[in-house]
């Protein structure tokens, strides 16, 4: 352990002091040196294992920053390659490089020399590194190719003990499963089956973009959906009217809830499963991409004891996840906070939460006239969907209570508009709205691929980007494409902000029934940026492209 220690602090990893202290902890513990070095945050895995593959002699290989051939991967089953935490890398003349987070394990190579035939030279890789390639190379597409067509197919889809006997067939269940695991891994918000003509077709959203992940056959269409139905606690029988469930399931030690919702088309009914992990979640309001302005903007509205904020914009626009990290922020013993959402997507320890449920009567307007009566300081309600509803938050707003909640509308001022015309009175609206938030999720440009580029003038002025025409034009950042992304060239998404604070110049336009463009004209005069221009400002920070602003933002 000497030898580790003089190679961490030839490099310059650790102080003497540092190493000193560390080691009088290995002899209190027992402890691995390194492993108390990375667990005091001193060194990081990748550096210890670099300095450990240095100690031993072997090379040190980053696997999320080399290119590999998914054939030379390919020769080593992916069973394997988990259970001995390996990945084969390179083919050198007769040898197979492996990278291995245990180089020491001899029985590893053994087994894979026995499989492929070769000699095996072996890299060093953080086992983290290696699971996500593992990850990475050996989906679960291939072993949903080979379960459809295991699948027996030849049941009629229109009788019903003939989907049962479906469902009850283990490649089925096998099929249902390994397409939610993989929604999961590849970070999917959502997950489409949509039946055509000819076939099943299954798209993933990630990263607010569906795409293409594999055609099925049409045949075993009835009885995934029957299987799904089943999980999510549906009515199986019902196939001509939409039905909504909810469903958990624990994936890679993690428990993840699935929100389902099938809808009849005319080739039959299509599924959408909207992903809710929890682990995963940013409810951290500092971390969600606010501009300083519009973050002391924001900030202010909800640190006040009453009155309606309000988060707007479309489905997956993150609105939800913005009023939960609100409620993080606001969150103490002393106030009572009570939601109420349809469905409940992250359960929040500390604050009371209630479920739509229309089958039992408890609508949203209803289960609001409860609450009123438990006492609350702070009220969550998940969407306002109708008149009844809208009332009700305006005057909770109006008698000392803060009250979040969304609607769907394109940007912030026309959510004045909106309201009034669910049947509000004008006045009551400027009353009680305080602040008003509309947002969109753009993809983020992956850090490590990324390209510089100088845009044509002509782009800019296409684009309405802020630049002085007699300027020196900007330099701005578009995907590029690594193995970190998947080659897309980006990696997450970051939010777009536009924060209007209802000032009294603008409940005086809500109560004289103002266009949309007066109150815009009006929030922009008082310091709103609008969602374009918030984009803009992105792109300039080298956040996201140019192209995603403009996909996301008019």
């Amino acid at each position: 352990m000497a030898q580790l220690g003089e190679i961490l602090r030839a490099n310059g990893l650790i102080t003497d002091e540092q190493f000193e202290k560390a080691l009088a902890t290995q002899t209190a513990t027992g402890k691995m040196l390194g492993r108390i070095l990375v667990d005091e945050g001193l060194l990081t895995e990748s550096q210890l294992v670099r300095a450990l593959s240095e100690q031993i002699g072997l090379p040190f290989i980053d696997l999320s920053e080399v290119m590999i051939d998914a054939a030379i991967v390919a020769r080593i089953p992916g069973a394997i390659c988990r259970e001995h935490h390996v990945l084969p890398v390179a083919v050198e003349g007769d040898r197979l490089v492996l990278a291995m987070s245990d180089p020491g394990n001899v029985v590893a190579k053994d087994d894979i020399r026995t499989r492929t035939g070769m000699d095996v030279r072996t890299v060093v890789a953080t086992r983290a590194d290696i699971e996500a390639a593992i990850v990475r190379f050996y989906r679960a597409d291939s072993d949903l190719d080979d379960l459809t067509t295991a699948i027996d197919v030849e049941h009629e889809e229109d009788s019903l003990s003939g989907v049962r006997e479906v469902v009850d067939d283990a490649p089925i269940v096998k099929f249902v499963n390994l397409l939610i695991t993989q929604g999961i891994q590849d970070a999917a918000s959502d997950i489409h089956l949509e039946p055509t003509e000819h076939d099943l077709l299954v798209r993933f959203r990630i990263d607010g973009v569906l795409h293409e992940m594999m055609h099925s056959p049409r045949a075993i269409h009835s009885g995934v959906v029957s299987r799904l139905k089943i999980m999510a606690e549906m009515n199986i029988a019902e196939r001509r009217v939409p039905q909504d469930g909810r469903l958990s399931v624990n994936a890679h030690g993690k428990k993840v809830d699935l929100r389902i919702a099938t809808l009849p088309t005319v080739w039959g009914e299509k599924v959408v499963m909207r992903i809710l992990d929890n682990s995963t979640a940013q409810l951290d309001l500092a971390k969600l991409g606010f501009s300083q302005g519009n973050y002391d903007r924001f900030s202010q509205s909800f640190h006040k004891p009453y009155g309606m904020i309000l988060v707007t914009g479309p489905t997956g626009s993150g609105k939800s996840t913005t009023l939960y990290s609100a409620l993080n922020v606001i969150s103490r013993p002393e106030i009572n906070i009570i939601t109420v959402e349809d469905p409940v997507e992250y359960r929040l320890a500390g604050i009371n939460q209630v479920q739509v449920n229309p089958k039992a009567g408890l609508h949203f307007a209803s289960a609001l006239k409860s609450i009123l009566r438990s006492d609350p300081d702070v009220i969550l309600i998940g969407e306002i969907r109708d008149y009844e509803t809208a009332q009700i938050a305006i005057e909770a707003a109006l008698t000392g209570h803060l009250v979040l909640t969304t609607l769907h509308t394109n940007d912030a001022p026309s959510s004045v508009t909106r309201l009034t015309e669910m049947g509000v009175e004008p006045f009551l609206v400027g009353s009680a709205l305080d602040c008003v938030l509309a947002q969109r999720l753009a993809r983020r440009l992956c850090m490590s691929c990324r390209v510089e580029y100088k845009p044509t003038p002509e782009a800019l002025v296409a684009a309405r980007f802020p630049w002085d025409p007699e300027g020196p034009v900007p330099l701005l950042y578009q995907a590029g494409g690594c193995v970190k992304c998947a080659n897309t060239g980006y990696k997450g998404r970051i939010a777009l902000h536009e924060v209007m604070q209802v000032s009294e110049n603008i409940e005086r336009l809500a109560v004289e029934r103002a266009t949309n463009a007066e109150v815009t004209t009006a929030a922009k005069a008082e310091g709103m940026l609008e969602l374009r221009l918030d984009g803009m400002e992105k792109v300039l920070a080298g956040l996201t492209s140019l192209d995603e602003v403009l996909r996301v933002a008019i």
